[in-house]
């Protein structure tokens, strides 16, 4: 599901989030194929990696493809909130650079108004769930079952949300 307006490019320093273009789906794709990171998001084509960047960002540091955040925009008055997703090539684990994207989107839909934001890894990735923490999401509970990992099982994924007034207690840098 695209974003519900045009994303602009956001920096911070070396880090660039910029709206996906024709032809980044073959630097995510082949980041995507990485084992560490296709343990999570499984098998892609690059036509499905096409599919995924609509209305996404795709992350660039010091200039390179890194990786994709998609954000999923719900503008319901009664329920303005956005979902996450994300993944960065192996070169950039353990960097601070998936928790400086994920604030940086966030600080964006802020300003649209949102103040609430989820993300739900699979509750084996202990990585992701770590660096969502850093960040200031918390765990919700339990989807179970939610997503075909890709030796076929299905997973169950932990629901993380953070809200607007608790981004203090997580600055960006630091």
């Amino acid at each position: 599901m695209p974003a519900a307006h045009p994303l602009p490019t956001l920096t911070d320093n070396d880090l660039v989030l910029r709206p996906s273009r024709p032809g980044d789906e073959v630097a995510v794709n082949s980041l995507l194929q990485e084992p560490e990171v296709a343990a999570w998001w499984g098998e892609n084509t690059e036509a499905s990696v096409a599919e995924e960047l609509v209305g996404a960002f795709t992350i660039e540091i010091d200039g390179t493809v890194a990786g994709i955040l998609e954000c999923h925009e719900e503008l319901e008055p009664m329920y303005p909130s956005v979902a996450f997703d994300i993944a960065l090539g192996v070169a950039w684990h353990g960097r601070g650079y998936g928790r400086r994207a994920l604030r940086l989107a966030i600080d964006h839909f802020v300003v649209r108004g949102h103040h609430r934001f989820t993300i739900d890894p699979a509750v084996t990735n202990q990585m992701a769930i770590r660096s969502y923490q850093r960040v200031g999401f918390r765990p919700v509970g339990i989807l179970r079952s939610c997503e075909r990992a890709p030796d076929g099982t299905w997973r169950d994924a932990l629901l993380m949300d953070l809200l607007r007034w608790e981004l203090d207690e997580f600055p960006l840098h630091g």
